[in-house]
């Protein structure tokens, strides 16, 4: 006998359901299902994954949310910007004989009633945003071709019909019209509330979620089902695959449905319209990092020749962009392969910060903005701050809690790990800082020497660490954000300009990316040699300390992995102290 065809992308809820039943109909206790799965998950792994259909899911963005429909299978990629607490619901109950389940959806299809043999259930609350600072060539390829379909369908749409916004201001009617539901949670807590992203052009007020920059994003509100809360951390990227609800068709005839329906439903989400913040009920999510965002797929080997013909284009390209000083292109390639590899005590080991001086108002508009522009291309989120006393005394830099809301405010640094942060001091001029700009002051000193960030929750502050890249353009030695490496900056040619192929692009973010990742060792032998210079380094210049000789280390380190090495070689080791003894001519 055939079984059941489960149509999983474009019916996710009824291979849900019929996966159920046939768990049911097979002798299962409903009660065994409490925190886990009883088949449904295993099916769309298949289907996404061994049966290679992920591709075909659209990814929800401003694009695809005009067109995709409710109760399908939908992917969002995004930053877990603040976690709302848990809400209840119906993990099983009878109708009737027949054992029903409310997994995956927001409000129940059938009459509940209040049986004892209801099984209540927990599902998690994540409010997600795109990544802040993403750069859109990191859209997948399946998202762009999808872009361009909604695109061409919304064409003929104005051809063919001459109320060319019709069908989605019908859809937008029917978001707005859908009401409040109610809370899911024991004893009636109050459940956190949200305002959507429009809130920011209209002006409103202190329920802001999303910055200025992602005033044109699409958040999403994700629940999650029987996961481990160490899982899914706060700032971490995800893609989460799961059913779209919209909740209007549901909840259009609930004044016919059994009160006891919705009694356990999140009354305030309501706060957090659909039509701003979809909602997508997990089935599988999956922790994405640099390499997810790239396109050349699969991933190639970081073998030695391809790397270090990578490396020397890069390099080229670098040297280029700064005006042929090589020995700041040569900072400039180690600065955007560090990362925070390891903590030891209050130490971030690995970050290397980068400050390039003597950069004037003028100049900084040509390499600056050309600086600006690679580093774009090149990472997959980046971000720039106008350094100004103004922007200092005003901005909201750190996250913060709205104890009237119970959500958190994002502030400028919540950033993604793996993130870029360029400040531009060249703007700074004398004034008088307030106390926000003191404080703000602060946060990006402690960004910069520990890698964390104090978020502000009124009553309290709590450090989360970070894993984010920074580069100071100055005039002199930045005071405010002191660097690893202070570098002045010493052009011997205009910026120039040069188109580079799309090819060659993807050959730079794929060396960055598989480098950067690469274990890093030091033999016993090369272990001595380090030491012994180390030391020697020290008893020539006695104001050496500890933190110089660790960004040593640092460098060498960094070094190796950008010829595809793991392990510091006597070679590699010269040209960090030649690289150093340069720098140090031009700090004299």
């Amino acid at each position: 006998m055939v079984g059941p065809k489960y149509d999983c992308l474009a019916n996710p809820l009824g291979a849900v359901r019929l996966t159920f039943e046939k768990a049911i109909a097979s002798g299962a206790d409903p009660a065994s299902f409490d925190g886990k799965d009883w088949g449904a998950v295993d099916l769309f792994r298949q289907f996404l994954f061994e049966d290679g259909a992920l591709s075909h899911v659209p990814i929800l963005n401003p694009t695809t949310i005009k067109w995709v429909q409710p109760n399908t299978l939908v992917r969002f990629r995004g930053m877990i910007q603040d976690m709302l607490g848990n809400e209840f619901y119906a993990g099983a109950y009878k109708d009737g004989s027949v054992w029903r389940t409310n997994k995956f959806m927001d409000v129940c299809q059938y009459p509940m009633g209040s049986s004892p043999d209801m099984r209540i259930r927990e599902r998690r609350l994540l409010y997600c945003i795109p990544v802040p600072g993403q750069n859109s060539w990191t859209e997948s390829l399946s998202e762009v071709a999808m872009n361009k379909t909604s695109q061409q369908r919304e064409k003929r749409q104005r051809m063919e019909d001459d109320a060319s916004n019709h069908m989605d201001l019908v859809l937008v009617d029917e978001f707005e019209s859908s009401p409040s539901v109610k809370k899911m949670r024991e004893n009636g807590h109050a459940s956190p509330s949200s305002q959507s992203k429009d809130s920011v052009i209209e002006g409103t007020s202190n329920t802001n979620f999303v910055t200025n920059a992602e005033r044109n994003s699409l958040p999403c509100l994700v629940k999650i089902y029987d996961c481990p809360e160490s899982e899914l951390k706060l700032n971490e990227v995800f893609e989460f695959v799961g059913v779209l609800t919209l909740d209007s068709d549901v909840m259009a005839d609930k004044d016919d449905q059994d009160e006891s329906s919705y009694g356990f439903i999140e009354d305030e989400l309501v706060h957090l319209p659909p039509e701003k913040v979809p909602r997508l009920h997990c089935l599988i999510h999956r922790k994405l990092d640099v390499n997810d965002f790239l396109h050349s797929s699969p991933m190639m080997e970081p073998k030695p020749q391809l790397v270090k013909e990578t490396r020397e284009s890069l390099l080229r390209h670098l040297t280029s962009i700064l005006g042929n000083d090589g020995i700041a292109a040569h900072l400039m390639l180690l600065h955007l392969l560090s990362r925070v590899h390891a903590r030891i005590d209050n130490v971030a080991v690995g970050k290397l910060s980068l400050n390039l001086t003597c950069l004037s108002k003028e100049s900084v508009s040509v390499f600056g903005n050309q600086i600006r522009l690679s580093v774009q291309n090149l990472l997959p989120f980046t971000q720039c701050i106008p350094l100004t006393v103004n922007y200092l005394n005003t901005a909201s830099l750190a996250p913060k809690k709205d104890y009237q809301t119970n959500r958190l405010i994002p502030g400028v640094l919540q950033l993604a790990d793996g993130s870029h942060l360029i400040i531009d001091e060249t703007q700074l001029e004398t004034g008088t800082l307030n106390s926000t700009g003191v404080e703000n002051a602060r946060l990006l000193k402690n960004l910069m020497e520990f890698q964390k960030v104090e978020y502000n929750f009124e009553y309290y502050k709590m450090e989360m660490i970070a894993d984010v890249q920074m580069l100071i353009l100055s005039e002199g030695k930045s005071n405010i954000v002191p660097a690893d490496l202070v570098i002045p900056f010493q052009p011997s040619s205009a910026a120039s300009f040069e188109v580079v192929p799309a090819e060659t692009l993807e050959a730079w973010r794929w060396y960055l990316a598989s480098v950067r990742s690469l274990p890093h060792s030091i033999e016993s032998d090369m272990q001595k040699v380090v030491e012994s210079d180390l030391v020697a380094a020290r008893q020539a210049d006695r104001s050496l300390g500890g933190q110089d000789l660790s960004r040593l280390l640092t460098m060498g380190r960094l070094m190796s992995a950008s010829f595809g090495e793991t392990s510091l070689s006597l070679e590699h080791w010269q040209m960090v102290k030649e690289l150093e003894r340069l720098r140090r001519e031009r700090l004299k």
